[in-house]
């Protein structure tokens, strides 16, 4: 779908990833936002989008945003992944039934493209590099166990109702904003004490993490470039072909920030309870479209310099 001059919304475009991608789009085409700002900042949408604030939980809200003029919804919002451990049901709840009410309206209206942000924890603890077609899926969070659902969603839509989907299995996305995530954790804690950083595990846990300019693109040269031989389905792994240490993501928010901590891990092979320690995506798929520039390393060192630059 050539994304020049469309009209598009995009759910949770005051996160991370969602506020990144309207700020590519907006150049080229008319955006609405929707966000109920429970893990976004209004700040972060960009000058040129619409904002909607709202809870797509409310079918209101959703009968609002989701019109017939659309050419495309670009879902991003979601519960956020770090609270399983508060409330699971709500979160497991929430997120598949957010997703079934925008499908729905867009069946209603005659709107059928969506791209959709899943997450690489649908594999759960899988063979590294994961390919997109490895199985059986079994997810070790309710977090995960949420995104599988609403990708099996999805695939119905795809198949059955006519729908085109761009179906994103995302490493961990680093960027120059506070909120949930390793990086933020780091600079928040150095900030509060300098001279202790405390680290959830035994540092060891490795996964591959992608910056969010470079994780926007790519969704935008997906949507652009993938063949419509494919299928109605488009389901991609994005992230870099290199890893990162938990231990090593400290060493690098320690450098930027211009501190010799002392570590004190909490023990064990991963940070919390559905954590998988160990991930590495295969991005050949992805790499006949488009390739990533920036390592697993310089991503962090990226996004961890830029938050350090607002800190000051």
């Amino acid at each position: 779908m050539n994304l020049v001059d469309r009209r598009l919304l995009v759910t949770g475009g005051a996160g991370l990833v969602g506020s990144e991608l309207t700020r590519q789009l907006t150049a080229e085409n008319d955006v609405t936002v929707v966000d109920d700002l429970s893990n976004g900042l209004a700040d972060s949408v960009p000058d040129g989008a619409e904002f909607v604030e709202g809870d797509l939980t409310d079918p209101a809200v959703v009968e609002e945003v989701v019109t017939p003029d659309l050419d495309a919804v670009i879902h991003c919002a979601a519960a956020d992944k770090y609270v399983d451990s508060d409330d699971p049901r709500a979160q497991f709840e929430t997120n598949p039934a957010m997703t079934y009410s925008i499908v729905d309206r867009m069946d209603e209206v005659g709107v059928s493209n969506l791209v959709f942000t899943s997450s690489s924890t649908v594999y759960g603890e899988a063979p590294r590099p994961t390919p997109e077609d490895y199985a059986p899926l079994e997810p070790i969070s309710i977090y995960a166990a949420a995104k599988l659902a609403e990708e099996s969603l999805l695939s119905v839509y795809a198949h059955s109702h006519d729908f085109t989907v761009w179906n994103f299995r995302f490493a961990n996305v680093v960027g120059a904003r506070f909120g949930a995530g390793v990086i933020p954790d780091f600079v928040e804690k150095l900030e509060a004490n300098p001279e202790t950083l405390t680290i959830l595990g035994d540092g060891r846990q490795e996964k591959s993490y992608m910056h969010v300019t470079e994780c926007a693109e790519a969704i935008r040269r997906v949507v652009e470039d993938s063949p419509d031989s494919a299928g109605p389905m488009h389901t991609y792994n994005l992230g870099t072909r290199t890893t990162t240490s938990v231990d090593r993501i400290a060493d690098i928010v320690s450098e930027e920030m211009g501190l010799e901590p002392t570590y004190e891990h909490t023990g064990g092979d991963r940070g919390w309870t559905g954590d998988v320690p160990k991930m590495r995506l295969s991005i050949e798929k992805l790499s006949t479209i488009w390739e990533p520039s920036m390592s697993s390393d310089e991503s962090v060192r990226a996004a961890a310099s830029d938050l350090v630059e607002l800190l000051e």
